[in-house]
């Protein structure tokens, strides 16, 4: 079979359209077409059938895009293998990152890499929800995203999903709220308080929607801002409350905002890198999951002692 056929065929998994993966390869859609129909007639099998003015996989091209997978991944082994023979990873690595995480970890995993001179690392910052991510691993080396912890995973039938860390979610306050003096916040004490969320889809409004699934407390929001920096501002202006994570979030020492955790249930979301498996074999593309890595385990690190310090003295 013809590498660049499956090639175009992977594509259309991931891409889902012939448009996006003309427009991703650089060809037209008819070439396309063309492309898919020879690998077609190559194999003796149907592999696309007509779903409303596109096309889509049918039960044989979906088992063949996954093997395809295999195909392209040992091919982009043996250019790593003689890669591996240069003094440093080398090339371009494009990764996207939903915004937060950028604010976290960016700054600090661009200085990681600067040693290695060989790297091109591209970040860009992009506002993804989960059902988004599959999508970006098509176009991304490497996607950083986050989802709710009790949502369902990220599939790894086509993808390899590296956990890079977990981040609590905590009620954020202005400084002179009436719950600020309390330790910790009871879902009962939230209940008529206006809260600043973000559109629904996103990993925090999920965390909000499951808190309101499993109390029976339904959140009144009256603002959905997916920019945190905005958000922020906004509580700290006394407009509202909203569930913000720990580790990204600029309360400035509590002079800014007040941050306080739930009581009876536990608010976080996972934050993970998705990869196709092909773009992992390439060293310059494992370099800069090292570095994501490394820089999420120095993040995460302090709360790791702070509760290892709370069980001691318990």
């Amino acid at each position: 079979m013809d590498v660049r056929r499956l090639r175009v065929l992977r594509e259309l998994a991931d891409r889902g359209s012939v448009a996006a993966v003309a427009d991703a390869l650089s060809f037209t859609p008819s070439a396309i077409s063309q492309q898919l129909r020879a690998l077609q007639r190559e194999v003796g099998v149907v592999l696309t059938e007509p779903a409303g003015r596109g096309l889509r996989l049918t039960e044989a091209g979906l088992a063949l895009a996954g093997h395809a997978d295999s195909v392209l991944a040992a091919l982009a082994e043996a250019e790593a293998a003689v890669e591996r023979y240069r003094s440093e990873p080398t090339g371009v690595v494009r990764v996207a990152m939903f915004q937060s995480a950028a604010r976290l970890l960016l700054a600090p995993v661009l200085h990681r890499l600067g040693g290695l001179a060989g790297i091109e690392a591209r970040f860009s910052d992009v506002d993804m929800t989960p059902a988004e991510v599959p999508g970006l691993a098509a176009g991304f080396d490497l996607v950083v995203a986050h989802r709710d912890e009790h949502a369902p995973p990220f599939a790894t039938d086509r993808w390899e999903v590296t956990h890079l860390l977990r981040e609590p979610l905590d009620v954020a306050l202005p400084p002179g709220h009436r719950l600020a003096r309390h330790p910790r916040l009871r879902l009962v004490d939230l209940t008529d308080e206006p809260w600043i969320s973000v559109q629904e889809g996103f990993p925090v409004d999920d965390v909000l929607r499951s808190i309101a699934l499993r109390t029976g407390t339904q959140p009144r929001i009256v603002q959905r801002i997916n920019d945190f920096g905005v958000t922020e501002e906004l509580v700290a202006a006394g407009l509202g409350i909203a569930l913000l994570p720990r580790y990204s979030t600029d309360d400035r020492g509590g002079r800014r905002l007040v941050r306080r955790p739930l009581a009876e249930v536990r608010a976080a979301r996972l934050v993970e890198a998705v990869a196709r498996r092909s773009a992992l074999v390439r060293p310059a593309v494992r370099a800069v999951l090292d570095a994501l890595r490394a820089e999420a385990d120095q993040v995460a690190e302090p709360a790791r002692v702070t509760a290892q310090a709370s069980e001691g003295h318990g």
